[in-house]
């Protein structure tokens, strides 16, 4: 019997693990839905393509072993996307793009539509190439899946033109080869690890930063046994946070520009020494590095670690414990975890008051406090915005693994709603929550529409202080008041808006006001927006986010 290419596509993407299909109708990928149907493989169609590998990109960190896919259509349903390719390149979210293109036969003829995918996506993807010929799509599809999950893992970019997706095959003549999405887990050397380990022997003030690394090791439970063997301090940052429970004792989220100040190894587990670290200026230029990561092109970017160990981080963790055990070296930081411990406690104390404020509009962390009390651990948080998700950050806690995302170092807003699609498709009975900024709901907020339709009953908050607030902070330092552009918004009904939708809406001007709205709405069993007025902050910046 005859299919056509859609159809081996989608058979290739369920024997691929795929669980769910993120798209925007396009009529040059429109035998792939045919085909999905047939494979039983969810669809869950967006209003802008962003969105669609943006969501892409939350079903492969939410799904471990599984790879996330969105299909998009040619030309502007491609260019929409990139952004969310770029977004998945620098979290490292293995997740498959499929592509539309005009017909093959007219290929440099000015198809609708027509234009170089595979050369626009290739610099922000790990693997970008283009199918020729029908019965080889479920072989191409693999070809990409495999290249997105191995090493460090990232986005691949399959495109498919129209007339070789709507050509006609079989199932017996199209090869379909075996799908591996969990790659095998590198061992480090041992040597390596032993010259890790004599540098810890000696040091008195050891920190660790966990990172994105240690979420694609699959790490976290070697990570928890390690750091709990030896008492170190740890502190976690993008996909790395939930890998230790928030209320274990080694780890910590407000003393860490202190404790890098006073520290005499650092060790960095799957983080780059990036802008979130001053690209190691962070680190004492005494200090001691050991680096921990999945490749050894990642090894010494902007400074040269004094130990390196390179493969699966879980693994990693797992040959230190060994070693220790083998040859009864004994490690104990618990002195040093316990001075860390007091200076934090006392910087909680120190905002103590805010966290508890009675003004009215409302203060960012008094809205932040009553996020942290209403919580618990089958809530899955999203960060989608500045100024309101750092100051979350000081104060909800991620009780545990997959309980947090953010959009990563791009730094991306728009991924709110994106996200909490895939979320609360893949957790039903979870509580899905999106901590947004007024300035972030505008870029994807008529997402609500899809989860509407689809009948996914998020919850979002939106801190709105009428002002993309860290922009106007620096801005006013720097170029002062009176010159004051680009920075102001509106104190928008956005909940106006989810309601004409057909959602429900909430809007809060006193901090006493956040509780009951935040229960009604996750009760309405339909997707929500609070619409809290919050405070207007026009302080001096500390700092930039930049260098």
């Amino acid at each position: 019997m005859t299919v056509h290419g859609g159809k081996l596509a989608a058979r290739a993407l369920k024997q691929a693990g795929v669980g769910c299909i993120f798209t925007l109708t396009g009529g040059h990928v429109m035998p792939i839905y045919d085909g999905a149907i047939d494979e039983g493989i969810p669809i869950i169609d967006v209003r802008h393509e962003q969105a669609a590998v943006h969501a892409a990109d939350a079903y492969s960190r939410l799904m471990p072993g599984r790879i996330g896919c969105a299909v998009v259509t040619a030309g502007p349903g491609l260019t929409d996307g990139v952004t969310g390719i770029a977004n998945a390149w620098r979290a490292n979210s293995p997740i498959l793009v499929i592509g539309g293109q005009g017909p093959f036969a007219q290929l440099k003829r000015g198809s609708l539509q027509e234009m170089d995918h595979v050369g626009l996506v290739r610099p922000i993807s790990k693997w970008s190439d283009a199918c020729y010929a029908t019965d080889r799509i479920p072989e191409y599809i693999e070809i990409a899946v495999r290249h997105a999950v191995s090493g460090v893992p990232g986005p691949s970019f399959l495109e498919i033109p129209m007339d070789v997706l709507m050509g006609q095959s079989s199932f017996d003549s199209a090869w379909f080869p075996t799908f591996r999405t969990t790659p095998p887990r590198m061992l480090p050397d041992g040597g390596d690890v032993r010259a890790a380990l004599e540098i810890l022997r000696n040091a008195e003030r050891p920190v660790m930063m966990g990172g994105t690394g240690v979420k694609w090791s699959q790490g976290s439970s070697a990570l928890q046994r390690f750091v709990e063997e030896t008492r170190l301090p740890t502190f976690l940052n993008g996909m790395g946070r939930g890998q230790l429970r928030f209320d274990d004792p080694q780890f910590f989220n407000r003393v860490r520009r202190e404790a890098m100040e006073q520290t005499d190894v650092f060790v960095l587990a799957g983080s780059p020494l990036d802008f979130r670290l001053k690209f190691g200026r962070s680190i004492p230029a005494e200090a001691k590095i050991i680096q921990l990561d999945m490749d050894n092109v990642l090894i010494g970017q902007n400074r040269s670690p004094d130990a390196a160990i390179v493969g699966n981080l879980g693994t990693a963790f797992e040959a230190l414990l060994q070693v220790m055990k083998e040859e009864s070296i004994q490690l104990d930081f618990s002195a040093w975890r316990d001075e860390l411990r007091a200076r934090e406690d006392e910087i909680e104390a120190g905002f103590e008051s805010q966290l508890n404020s009675d003004e009215s509009p409302v203060d960012p962390l008094r809205m932040c406090r009553e996020i942290r009390d209403f919580i618990d651990e089958d809530t899955l948080l999203i960060g989608d915005g500045g100024d309101i998700v750092a100051q979350a950050a000081k104060v909800v806690p991620v009780m545990k693994e997959n309980c947090w995302m953010d959009p990563g170092p791009l730094g991306t807003l728009g991924v709110g709603m994106p996200f909490a699609l895939a979320a609360q498709h893949c957790f039903p009975d979870k509580k899905v929550l999106i901590i947004y900024g007024d300035g972030s709901f505008g870029l994807n907020g008529f997402e609500y529409d899809t989860a509407i339709r689809h009948g996914l009953p998020i919850v979002g908050i939106v801190g709105n202080d009428a002002a993309w607030g860290q922009m106007m902070r620096p801005f006013i330092g720097l170029y002062g008041n009176e010159r004051r552009v680009t920075v102001d918004l509106e104190y928008t009904r956005y909940d106006k808006i989810v309601e004409a939708m057909g959602g429900h809406g909430e809007y809060c001007e006193r901090p006493e006001e956040i509780r009951p709205a935040l229960e009604r709405s996750f009760a309405a069993g339909k997707p929500a927006l609070i619409n809290v007025k919050i405070r207007k902050d026009e302080g001096a910046p500390k700092g930039s986010t930049y260098v």
